[in-house]
């Protein structure tokens, strides 16, 4: 654990503090218009089409990204190399994410009735982990030779801080367990209530469930601390983790406000892990157990205060 809050202090002891306010404040001005006006939930959700709601969550996940990259070009706070292969990566990056949130899975209405519910259910998200990964070994080629696939590495990883850090965690979910807006969103596993009423055994089928939700977690990182990293710290450095917190925390414009703050500092440390370390898979096993801790505490809020 003083490895992790050594890398931390390091990082803001190089950060231009001016960029760490802009962001910071940049990332208060969108939440705040997000919670009071609704966007994703309800503006978003009534556009009329898949592809004009994926066009509006780029336009949110642009925004929370690209803005620090230009204020931090515009008032020089760390050197950036400005080229036409960055500028594309800028476009590609919201595009991408919004793609893999807004793209339908083919398998779904494949089969009527509860069991082609379920099918959709636990393969949409592996799906969604194979059109992300696709996109990003296409970037990985056409990108200058890199040490290994956007931190996909077990080299040199030390294990023992990401399990303190979610030993930690522990009393923060037990807390947010007795909350009702995290116990309404909490745990993702109510969504498959219903195979109580067409198998007699539905925990196996609940756990394929929970074994697909995690591959998201995977798609995160490698999307997040992987490409957002590790294909942008040539041009910006490791002043390009803010931007990278700033667009992960707009993700979570749909969760709880407190889940939606709290994902920026995440976001911030997981990034400058995967900085320090050279690899996305100590966050992963952080963010993993994190969502697999917060499905068990809403399970168990539910049945003590639902």
């Amino acid at each position: 654990m003083r490895d992790v809050l050594r890398y931390v202090r390091e990082f803001f002891a190089v950060i231009d503090r001016r960029f760490l306010a802009a962001c910071c404040l940049w990332m208060a001005v969108l939440i705040t218009l997000n919670y009071q006006l609704q966007l994703e939930r309800v503006w978003i959700a009534q556009l009329e089409s898949r592809f004009q709601q994926g066009m509006a969550l780029s336009l949110i996940y642009g925004s929370a990204f690209v803005v620090p990259y230009l204020l931090m070009i515009r008032f020089k706070w760390h050197p950036v190399f400005v080229s036409w292969d960055f500028a594309l990566l800028l476009l590609i990056a919201p595009l991408l994410f919004a793609l893999k949130v807004m793209i339908p899975n083919p398998l779904e209405n494949l089969i009527a009735g509860d069991w082609g519910s379920y099918l959709t259910m636990v393969t949409v998200l592996p799906f969604k982990f194979l059109v992300v990964t696709i996109a990003l070994l296409i970037l990985y080629r056409w990108l200058p030779a890199q040490q290994n696939f956007f931190g996909v590495t077990l080299d040199g990883v030390v294990w023992r801080p990401y399990w303190q850090m979610l030993a930690c965690m522990l009393p923060l979910i037990a807390f947010a367990s007795t909350q009702a807006d995290f116990l309404s969103a909490y745990p993702r596993l109510k969504q498959m209530a219903f195979m109580s009423l067409v198998t007699d055994n539905p925990w196996g089928y609940r756990l394929l469930y929970e074994l697909g939700y995690g591959v998201d977690f995977l798609t995160i990182e490698l999307f997040f601390r992987g490409f957002l990293v590790f294909a942008f710290i040539r041009y910006a450095g490791v002043a390009a983790i803010l931007p990278m917190a700033t667009f992960y925390c707009s993700i979570h414009f749909g969760k709880p406000v407190l889940e939606c703050i709290s994902s920026f500092a995440g976001g911030l440390i997981l990034g400058v892990l995967a900085y320090r370390t050279r690899s996305i898979m100590g966050g992963l096993l952080v963010h993993l157990g994190i969502a697999w801790m917060m499905e068990v505490g809403g399970y168990l809020g539910n049945l003590r205060f639902g």
